[in-house]
């Protein structure tokens, strides 16, 4: 289930808002969250579990388990900056299909989840979701596989910092939010309103598990060469994948090549 109208927010506003108002006000563009879950997995014949678990600053959240038979491993996946999980029906079912358990949440202040939607507060969100695989679930990190897509690469990026999952999966995601305003912006004094906000290049130059980079050449949102810059930055053992279409529908597209890329790649890193 893709909603192409969601879509990382343009530089334009942020920059709009902070140079206008406070930084707080920011982040009513950068992140575009909805109240209302528009499906479930029951929708595609899949069985799930609501999940309720909670922040270490005690915000309330919500996710979906859907277990895979036969289960080869478990996602942790950290969505982009618009919607909520409902809209990743799509993605739910390829991991499926691939054997592999999935754990989708929402940060606070999407779909049913408490709070309002902050930096740091993601990060919080991301710790307490693996938090619940680890100590809820009794799932060993070596079996989890954390996926960030966009606005959710940085925040599985810096979760594995100082975690030690099976592998890290990177898509369709930029360098920092400061980069990518400056490549909207060249001629602008952009860095200094963002600072380090969003860091991916230094949250993956801290990670020490396999990673993998997925971007899409026509990728009209994050630029096709941040994706590249992310792969070059990755500590070893790493890999690219190159697929088509979309910031928001690639994986789509591009099914085939996405899913016997990723297979490729866990085997790989399971020799």
């Amino acid at each position: 289930m893709i909603h192409p109208r969601f879509r990382l927010s343009s530089v334009a506003p942020i920059l709009v808002c902070i140079l206008v108002s406070s930084c707080n006000c920011g982040n009513r563009f950068l992140f575009h969250p909805v109240k209302r879950l528009e499906a479930t997995p029951a929708i595609i014949g899949l069985a799930y579990q609501n999940v309720r678990f909670t922040a270490s600053d005690g915000t309330r959240l919500h996710g979906w388990w859907v277990p895979a038979p036969f289960s080869r491993g478990t996602v942790l996946f950290c969505h982009g900056n618009a919607g909520n999980i409902s809209y990743l029906i799509d993605t739910i079912d390829i991991y499926h299909k691939m054997s592999l358990d999935i754990f989708v949440f929402d940060y606070r202040g999407y779909g049913v989840s408490e709070g309002d939607p902050t930096e740091e507060g993601t990060y919080l969100d991301a710790e307490a979701a693996w938090k619940h695989l680890v100590e809820r679930r009794r799932i060993k990190p070596r079996a989890i596989i954390v996926v960030g897509r966009s606005l959710g690469g940085p925040i599985a990026a810096r979760l594995c910092r100082n975690k030690h999952p099976r592998a890290l999966i990177l898509e369709s995601t930029f360098t920092s939010v400061r980069d990518l305003a400056e490549y909207y912006y060249p001629d602008m004094p952009v860095a200094w309103l963002f600072k380090d906000a969003y860091d991916t290049s230094a949250y993956v130059s801290d990670v020490h598990c396999p990673v993998l980079v997925i971007h899409s050449e026509y990728d009209e949102i994050v630029p096709f060469h941040m994706g590249k810059e992310l792969y070059q930055t990755a500590n070893s053992p790493a890999m690219f994948i190159t697929i088509e279409g979309s910031h928001n529908s690639g994986f789509y597209t591009s099914r085939d090549v996405y899913i016997s890329g990723i297979a490729d790649f866990l085997s790989s890193m399971a020799k």
